[in-house]
């Protein structure tokens, strides 16, 4: 069996070769995830983070998460850019179709995975970024060698270098989640599709049923 890749080893390697501070276009799902990797990241690179979600539920969801991220970058004082693309869950409704059931994490997800990471290495390469990469990979519920995979394979189609990660690496969950509470983050309980919430709102109730037994 091939041993598993160290994302995150491969990462600061790359990191430990630069001579300048490069451009680095990061993909962001929500404030929480990105708190962590932008603290970390921003000791090497000069960072715009990028709010590309079609996947979310709602434009009222999209809005939250969105102005979250703003606050945060805002009242941590870091340097770094914001970019919010808009709206339009039609996109991701179009590559749902036909994977409504498919379980969290399943093929459903991956299709996720690459429409964000797509445009996001769209977006690098139309604006001179050095590198791109996502936060997703610091949910402990993200395949992370799913996303490193498909963030190589978009780097030779666009030109631009992906930064392997796997940020859930050395505690990035754990201080995700001290710098959520340090700024009183909106913190949601589903990825952000209306098949994740309703996944997830379905292990909830089995949960309070079983308790009441």
């Amino acid at each position: 069996m091939k041993p598993k890749q160290n994302y995150n080893l491969l990462m600061e390697q790359e990191l430990k070769k630069l001579d300048h501070r490069p451009k680095l276009l990061l993909h962001v799902c929500c404030a929480p995830c990105s708190s962590a990797v932008i603290e970390r990241m921003v000791n090497y690179c000069d960072i715009c983070v990028l709010f590309y979600n079609p996947n979310m539920d709602s434009e009222m969801e999209f809005i939250r998460r969105a102005e979250e991220l703003n606050r945060l970058v805002s009242e941590s004082g870091w340097s770094v850019d914001v970019a919010v693309l808009e709206y339009d869950h039609s996109e991701f409704l179009e590559i749902a179709n036909g994977l409504e059931d498919a379980p969290e994490g399943g093929a459903r997800c991956m299709k996720c995975y690459r429409q964000r990471l797509e445009e996001t290495a769209k977006y690098a390469a139309e604006n001179g970024f050095e590198y791109f990469t996502t936060t997703l990979s610091i949910s402990p519920y993200k395949n992370a060698e799913a996303l490193n995979l498909i963030g190589k394979s978009l780097e030779e189609k666009y030109n631009v270098k992906y930064l392997y990660s796997d940020f859930k690496k050395k505690n990035g969950f754990k201080r995700s989640t001290e710098l959520s509470d340090e700024y009183g983050l909106y913190r949601q309980d589903y990825c952000g599709c209306e098949f994740s919430k309703e996944e997830r709102e379905a292990e909830l109730k089995k949960q309070c049923s079983v308790c009441e037994e």
